[in-house]
């Protein structure tokens, strides 16, 4: 389990820590936090240390005003997609936000183009500033949309609406996002980072850390699975629950009006 003084001072990124909750801001303000310099690797990093530190109960991902990511760094012009190197996956980052046992919020705060959007499509809930800009805009570019969002967006929002999204690489405000699905709500720029903190600090206070994690992993896992499995699962699930005093806990700080004293650690308990 890492310590809050082991995260490092990245290039690319701000993170806070307040309490139970990680805000990482990705930072590249004169790139309007275009995804480059690193980003990549110091994003996936983050993560991972957020993950296994048990203090940190949600994590917020957002942007350095007044962009959330502005897409890819085309700094190096028409050569930008055409030097993969060797190592190259589209998957955006090697430990997308779903793999987390916590969950993570995007505070998509100003513009989100290409992997810009689809990186906030790997978080588990996501706020949208009303007049930002959004697409999947990689048709546009000569390539398609990456980091899973084949796989992400016909389960969000429909196998029609997916493919005027990846299709077209039109982009829309945040009122049309939350209309197609994306998000869960639509406020000013302003609010919208607010709100995701608020939302990330009762998650980290009155949900059971355990219940959380678990309820997640299924929920991502289950756009594999069949009806069956998901109800052996949510079988197998409570019942490592019952078994843990968190399932008393709860209980009886609501009956004495009281914030939960939770115990269990934020992991899935049939993994």
């Amino acid at each position: 389990m890492t310590t809050r003084a082991d995260l490092p001072q990245y290039r690319t990124l701000r993170v806070n820590l307040d309490r139970s909750v990680a805000t990482i801001a990705l930072h590249r303000p004169r790139q309007r936090n275009a995804f480059g310099g690193g980003m990549r690797e110091e994003l996936a990093d983050a993560y991972t240390r957020c993950d296994t530190d048990d203090a940190i109960r949600a994590i917020v991902l957002t942007g350095t005003p007044p962009a959330f990511c502005a897409g890819a760094d085309l700094g190096a012009g028409e050569g930008t997609f055409t030097e993969p190197g060797q190592e190259f996956s589209a998957a955006g980052l090697a430990v997308p936000a779903w793999t987390l046992g916590k969950p993570v919020i995007a505070a998509v705060n100003g513009h989100a183009i290409g992997i810009g959007l689809t990186l906030a499509l790997q978080c588990d809930i996501r706020i949208f500033a009303a007049d930002a800009r959004y697409g999947v805009v990689q048709a546009r570019r000569g390539m398609v949309g990456d980091a899973y969002s084949h796989w992400v967006l016909p389960r969000l929002v429909g196998l029609a609406n997916a493919a005027e999204i990846l299709l077209t690489g039109a982009t829309f405000d945040g009122h049309r996002a939350v209309e197609l699905g994306l998000g869960s709500r639509v406020l000013p720029a302003e609010q919208v980072l607010p709100a995701a903190l608020e939302l990330a600090h009762d998650i980290a206070v009155n949900t059971a850390p355990m219940s959380v994690a678990a309820s997640k992993r299924l929920l991502w896992d289950s756009y594999d699975l069949d009806r069956a499995t998901v109800g052996a699962r949510e079988t197998e699930i409570h019942l490592q629950l019952m078994a843990h005093d968190d399932a008393r806990e709860g209980v009886r700080a609501y009956v004495e009006r009281r914030e939960p004293r939770w115990t269990g650690r934020p992991v899935d308990p049939t993994s």
